[in-house]
């Protein structure tokens, strides 16, 4: 049951990501959700779009995350937007840290997402910001992409 459960929960994407960011390397995370938080996600209130993680002393946090409030909670209210802890390895941390040390780069999160067994998971990317023209000429490469496509289903 937890399959088919995980396969229609809505997931929270950040479309804008791959638009503003070169993505260099992705990582797969747990995030650190209170009761009230999971049955707002689990109804697709939540929004990833001006989210990004960060270190706090050797944890990593994911701020600016918005989750909507779930309506029918008691009096235990979380705030919607807060630090949320991303549960990772240490050897995983550890290279993390390496690369936005010394590379400089971001850690940007592109979704959110269930697993098959129900469990809350953030697809977490080492990022590199790109520069307007750098974007255009990705927007340019993509649509010339999707033309060459569309003209090799033609021909078939």
């Amino acid at each position: 049951m937890a399959k088919e459960e995980a396969a229609r929960t809505p997931t929270l994407g950040n479309p804008k990501a791959r638009h503003k960011y070169e993505v260099i390397d992705t990582w797969e995370c747990g995030i650190a959700l209170a009761g009230p938080e999971v049955k707002s996600l689990r109804l697709g209130h939540g929004s990833l779009e001006e989210s990004y993680a960060r270190f706090r002393g050797n944890e990593l946090f994911l701020l600016k995350m918005r989750i909507e409030e779930y309506r029918h909670v008691g009096h235990v209210r979380p705030e919607p937007v807060r630090p949320r802890k991303l549960l990772l390895h240490r050897r995983e941390l550890l290279v993390i840290r390496q690369e936005v040390d010394r590379r400089g780069l971001t850690l940007v999160p592109l979704r959110l997402y269930w697993s098959e067994r129900g469990i809350a998971k953030v697809e977490v990317a080492l990022v590199r910001g790109r520069k307007l023209h750098d974007r255009r000429e990705a927007e340019k490469k993509k649509s010339a992409r999707r033309e060459i496509d569309r003209i090799s289903k033609r021909t078939r």
